[in-house]
């Protein structure tokens, strides 16, 4: 669609160790779960939030004299009092806030949720008080502002609030519109097509992400940046037109990412997208998976090593999407064990993914002899059940 032809990449090492549950392969089509990769569970978003809040705000951005965000200890929801109740931090110098928004996406995606939930607050309060005061910089101010939106709206997101992540992703979209950056314009597109897809609204998801790609598409030289944003832009719309069961337009559009990765030529994170040929696969499997074809969704997981897969939060997802295939597929045991290597993987994936509540209750109802440590396993991650 957009002029990339998708070449082989070459991927394909067998699984060993933990991965040893993917020796199951070809299995049935079953029933579309229309649901997709998250549920909604804010009593869990509301523990996480009000445990963030107890802690030191100061130590979940390191910052020293200058621009120090505080957590008020007892806020139960410190991103909403922000929106409704209007930012109090001070101005930073653009170096420091771009230094401490970098931190807050790291710890996305080293899955540092009590972390990111301290300091999200404090630092969108900050980068807001830092546009108002900068003078000459204002693009570049809004740009890091949007930033710092997007990495809320994408814990948000993490978190099953989606009426606040479509709160906190059009405030990304609209700093991104007046600042000087195309390419944090075309991520706070994807944050707010996010949200509208999980929504319902998948056809104005499909369409402004095809869009936000269209206006960035690689032509000649392009940066790595430009080329990770674009497949980033095409895998999540590929990932929307198998929610809404348009098996055509998924198998299109991710062909055209396998392209872009392709033509990266490598595993990168540029633009905090972990973009790359393994990236391309774990949206392989969440598409087959949201479709329904666990035995496809297996078939492409066997082809990637997790070691390849280059931050923690996707290394858990990758797991937690072949833990729903198994469980899908009606398999217990290797879903069981896809779990436990989430849980290995990036804890915190497992401790507040609704999708990983419902498998392990399920598991919980299961033949418990073949599953040793079930119910540990589910009273780790709090289940209420266990």
């Amino acid at each position: 669609m957009f002029g990339l032809v998708p070449p082989s990449l070459g991927l394909g090492t067998r699984h060993a160790g933990l991965e040893e549950s993917l020796a199951y392969v070809r299995g049935p089509r079953v029933g579309r779960d229309v649901q997709g990769k998250d549920g909604d569970d804010p009593v869990r978003r509301r523990e996480l939030l009000a445990g963030a809040a107890g802690l030191a705000g100061t130590a979940a951005l390191g910052w020293s004299a200058v621009g120090r965000a505080q957590v008020t200890a007892g806020s139960s929801v410190g991103l909403e009092d922000l929106l409704y109740s209007g930012a109090t931090g001070g101005p930073v110098p653009i170096a420091t806030l771009r230094a401490a928004i970098r931190t807050a996406r790291c710890d996305f995606q080293t899955a540092r949720y009590d972390r990111l939930a301290a300091g999200l607050p404090g630092l969108i309060s900050t980068a807001v008080a830092t546009r108002r005061d900068v003078n000459g910089r204002e693009g570049t101010a809004s740009s890091l502002l949007a930033d710092a939106y997007i990495a809320a709206a994408n814990f948000m997101v993490k978190l099953n609030d989606d009426p606040l992540a479509l709160t906190l992703a059009d405030r990304a979209l609209q700093a991104a519109q007046v600042g000087d950056d195309p390419l944090t314009t075309a991520d706070a597109r994807r944050a707010v097509a996010t949200v509208l897809r999980r929504t319902g609204r998948r056809a104005k998801a499909r369409e402004m992400l095809l869009s936000a790609a269209a206006d960035i598409q690689p032509a000649g030289r392009v940066s790595p940046e430009q080329l990770s944003m674009y497949g980033t832009l095409l895998e999540v719309a590929a990932y929307t037109a198998a929610v809404d069961g348009n098996r055509l337009a998924a198998s299109e559009f991710i062909g055209e990412a396998k392209a872009a990765a392709a033509r990266l030529g490598q595993e990168a994170n540029y633009r905090f997208t972990a973009f790359g040929p393994a990236n391309v696969t774990l949206y392989q499997i969440s598409i087959a998976q949201v479709l329904g074809d666990s035995g496809t969704a297996i078939e492409h997981a066997r082809t990637l090593r997790s070691a390849a897969i280059p931050t923690a939060e996707r290394r858990g997802r990758y797991w937690i999407d072949v833990a729903r295939a198994f469980h899908q597929w009606n398999k217990p045991e290797p879903c069981y064990r896809a779990l436990l290597a989430a849980e290995h993987a990036a804890p915190a994936e497992v401790r507040y993914r609704p999708p990983v509540h419902r498998m392990a209750e399920d598991l919980l109802r299961a033949d418990r002899r073949s599953l040793p440590g079930i119910r540990d396993f589910a009273r780790r991650i709090g289940v209420p059940a266990a």
